[in-house]
């Protein structure tokens, strides 16, 4: 039970990272773009902007893939948490804890998830 209990977490952390990322590399489910994105980077002092966000999307979406499949699930949850304190120190730590305020609370609550997992291993399914 175990397994599945930590298949389930790792699909869905997973998945949702890797989308997250194809909103920046691609703008699929409603996202701007290696441009758009970059472009908001660049106004909050990330320069390069479209570098910076290459290398976040892909970030996202290789961490998030990994994570999810169950293959070097640390090098997955490494990105995720190295991505999340990025995210943590340039946009959201100045808002506080709660997302409802732009907080930092759905950040850490992933890497919270990402080490755990990391920790624990994948389990018994894995790709």
């Amino acid at each position: 039970m175990m397994s599945l209990g930590l298949l389930i977490i790792r699909l869905v952390i997973g998945m949702t990272f890797a989308g997250h990322g194809t909103q920046k590399l691609f703008g699929w489910f409603g996202g701007y773009g290696l441009k758009g994105t970059g472009q908001w980077l660049e106004s909050i002092g990330m320069k390069p902007g479209y570098f910076m966000a290459l290398m976040a999307g892909l970030s996202e979406v290789v961490g998030g893939l990994l994570f999810a499949a169950g293959i070097y699930t640390w090098v997955g949850a490494l990105l995720i948490v190295f991505t999340m304190l990025v995210a943590i120190v340039k946009v959201h730590g100045a808002n506080g804890f709660w997302v409802t305020s732009n907080g930092i609370e759905y950040n850490v609550m992933l890497m919270a998830v990402a080490i755990g997992v990391a920790l624990i291993g994948p389990g018994a399914y894995v790709l």
